[in-house]
């Protein structure tokens, strides 16, 4: 060991320190105003602990591995992170558009039988969920109040912004030009029925090519595992070693680049 610097115990204790302060909970009486007033989120407050956990977790393995596998472990959690999320971007889409091509039903079946365009939304409202429901409620009450019911269809900030946006073309069309809003309706919402069966058709037949992208990025991992297991000891080169710095982030990016931009191909097709 060379004089002045710390030992492995020493750097032990540091990570075990940093680790027990990002993880220490909040004082008492903020998390009693938290329960009692609900000033956050649960959600919120859930994710504010897992991010705590880690950056401690990263600064272990700072200390103890090196930089390295630090780097190495945000390239793997960010592209996990970007992963899940376009996950649960693209479920929340097809949930939407199913409450979307619902509540249109319901529009269309009030006006077959002679109801007023605001009543009719308000039912599509009653009888839908999720952000039609909420566009479908607006859309009512600004036709009710005179105004144009296609303006409260608009939604740009939503994962279904594009499908509203053809929804209040349609009725648009319709207030300006005195056409059947029906009619309109009814082509508008086969339109999007056609598109949401293409785009599953087509998330089908690229399960494959999503899986393949996967497999070839994990095969590095066996790769590693199979060397070890024979006795070549490639994790001291990559975790030990001056050129490990170096070689194991760089490898973990271009496996991660290469299945991010996979998934960048796929959902380019999906979207056409």
């Amino acid at each position: 060991m060379i004089p002045g610097e710390p030992d492995g115990p020493a750097i032990a204790a540091l990570g075990c320190i940093a680790l027990s302060l990002l993880i220490l909970p909040g004082p008492a009486a903020r998390r009693r105003c938290l329960r009692v007033f609900r000033t956050q989120p649960a959600r919120r407050i859930r994710r504010h602990r897992c991010l705590h956990w880690i950056v401690g977790l990263g600064c272990a393995v700072t200390l103890g591995l090196g930089s390295g596998a630090l780097v190495t472990a945000v390239f793997v959690g960010a592209t996990v992170t970007v992963r899940v999320r376009r996950s649960r971007r693209s479920g929340r889409h097809r949930a939407e558009c199913g409450y979307l091509l619902d509540g249109l039903a319901a529009v269309i079946a009030e006006l077959h039988v002679g109801a007023h365009p605001s009543a009719a939304a308000a039912v599509a409202a009653r009888e839908t969920s999720g952000i039609a429901a909420q566009v479908f409620a607006v859309g009512a009450a600004r036709s009710r109040l005179g105004g144009s019911g296609a303006d409260g269809l608009l939604s740009p900030a939503t994962v279904i912004a594009t499908e509203l946006a053809r929804v209040a073309d349609a009725w648009r069309v319709a207030e300006q030009h005195g056409l059947a809003l029906a009619e309109l309706l009814s082509a508008a919402r086969a339109d999007l029925a056609a598109r949401a069966r293409f785009r599953s058709r087509t998330e089908a037949a690229l399960a494959g090519a999503r899986a393949t992208a996967a497999i070839l990025a994990v095969l590095p991992v066996l790769g590693i595992g199979l060397g070890q297991l024979m006795g070549a000891d490639p994790l001291r080169v990559l975790l030990f070693s001056g050129i490990g710095t170096y070689l194991l982030p760089l490898g973990t990016g271009l496996a991660c680049a290469g299945l991010l931009w996979a998934d960048e191909i796929t959902r380019r097709v999906v979207s056409r």
